[in-house]
């Protein structure tokens, strides 16, 4: 094992194994409850919430603790309107030949279509990017692992969204090169994910689903 350089002390408190067997129960039963959603409100969302939120993400482990990542925040309503109007289009041609039918009969059960409303009714949209490499002096860096490292400071932020008591998408319209255009991002930044982020309407809906067992997930050797 490589010599320690720059370490510091860590500890956390013991819990013992009845009560983490009950704390665990719980936050169970809380994520259970969050759901991908479409029908947002546009009531306002404080900027220091959307804040706290992405530095929660971005306690996210990464490949030699290079942090690939950019959290592209738009609450600026043309820039969203921008973004809508290209996301409908690339939808548009995705759901006209673009998707195979098998694709489009699983899409069936989520009422959903090109049409994307959520990207101006939400009050905030996320746009998580990786960053491939860095440019450091006029030289290429390279980063490690950005996909898995990039897959993880997302679901943290999906979970830090639910905490907040708020609702997100996880809205992937494909391909998303416009999103670098029109966020005039440099070229070292792919986006990852589109998330709309903000309390969800007061006549919102989701499917009637039901998520896969602990047998169906999970082999215990």
């Amino acid at each position: 094992m490589a010599e320690a350089e720059n370490f510091t002390p860590y500890s956390r408190p013991h819990i013992e194994a009845d009560e983490m067997i009950q704390n665990t129960q719980t936050y169970f039963e809380f994520m259970d409850q969050r759901r991908s959603l479409r029908a947002f409100s546009n009531e306002a969302v404080p900027k220091k919430v959307i804040e706290n939120i992405i530095r929660a993400a971005s306690t996210a482990p990464s490949g030699a603790h290079k942090q690939p990542w950019t959290f592209c925040v738009v609450g600026n309503p043309e820039l969203k309107k921008k973004i809508r109007a290209a996301a409908e289009e690339e939808e548009y041609t995705n759901y006209h030949g673009r998707m195979s039918d098998e694709w489009l009969n699983d899409l069936r059960p989520f009422a959903t279509d090109w049409h994307k409303e959520f990207l101006e009714i939400a009050p905030w949209l996320i746009i998580v990017c990786r960053r491939n490499y860095e440019m450091i002096d006029g030289e290429k860096r390279k980063n490690y692992y950005v996909q898995e490292s990039v897959g993880l400071a997302a679901g943290f932020l999906l979970t830090a969204i639910h905490q907040a008591g708020l609702v997100a998408l996880t809205h992937t319209p494909s391909p998303m090169n416009f999103l670098c255009k029109i966020l005039e991002r440099p070229e070292n930044e792919k986006p990852f994910l589109l998330i709309p982020v903000g309390y969800p309407a007061k006549d919102a809906e989701v499917p009637d689903l039901k998520r896969k067992s602990l047998e169906e997930i999970a082999i215990f050797y």
